[in-house]
């Protein structure tokens, strides 16, 4: 199969859209189409960017077609719970979706939260592809979890390998897992801000900040390349982890 997997984009449209058309897309009908290859997506479509709408409509209508693949992540999670009306904090990033939800005519409103709550109960927690030897994990996963859904592997591939303390930001404090990675089944994943696409054995981190200022990365399989386009929001360097390789 050939593949292109997108890291997080966290709402930002403008960038998608000029990722794909860099990676040879054409856009009809509001999605990116090619003769020959697909999108994978990460998970993260939404919050703290400025259109999150209009990249949740974007998957939705990919998905529709069967022409992407998706997995969730925690912020996909997180706008999941408060579509359910769950007790979820309007902060870390939801305000943003939510304030453009709010923005809209109860209809339109209500016909967003049917795109998203569809798009995500029909998203497999994560993605095994070419015959189990690539897989798309929000924030990773070891290879003993790989045909496994219980409540450890979901942590895991929605938050990374957490070690239950928290930094003084209020961020989680996350174990290098793809360090000790020995699998055989190569892992895309994201969720943690890198500056460069990170590939470590066999696994590469291709959340390259796009919502940070940094920008937004495609992995092309079975190439095993990388495509950026550079971010147009303002640069945050504090958000991006760096590693001692």
């Amino acid at each position: 199969m050939k593949i292109d997997i997108i890291g997080d984009i966290h709402g930002c449209y403008r960038e998608l859209k000029n990722l794909t058309e860099h990676l040879g897309y054409t856009w009809r009908n509001d999605k990116p189409v090619h003769p020959e290859r697909v999108l994978g997506f990460v998970g993260d479509l939404a919050d703290r960017g400025p259109d999150s709408l209009k990249v949740i409509d974007t998957v939705w209508g990919l998905r529709k077609d069967h022409k992407a693949y998706y997995v969730p992540g925690n912020h996909c999670n997180k706008l999941y719970r408060y579509f359910l009306g769950r007790n979820v904090k309007i902060a870390h990033g939801l305000e943003t979706t939510v304030a453009e939800l709010n923005s809209l005519s109860t209809e339109k409103r209500l016909l967003y939260k049917k795109k998203f709550m569809e798009l995500y109960e029909n998203a497999p927690l994560y993605q095994v592809l070419a015959d189990g030897n690539l897989v798309i994990a929000h924030a990773g996963i070891k290879e003993e979890m790989i045909g496994k859904s219980n409540n450890k592997v979901k942590t895991f591939v929605l938050y990374g390998d957490i070690t239950g303390e928290v930094l003084p930001d209020g961020m989680p404090v996350r174990r290098d897992w793809a360090k000790s990675y020995t699998g055989k089944p190569f892992i895309v994943y994201g969720h943690t801000p890198v500056h460069t696409p990170r590939m470590v054995g066999n696994t590469i981190n291709i959340d390259t900040g796009a919502v940070f200022g940094g920008a937004l990365t495609a992995f092309r399989y079975p190439e095993m390349t990388t495509v950026s386009v550079p971010s147009t929001m303002p640069f945050v360097k504090e958000k991006f982890q760096t590693f001692d390789e």
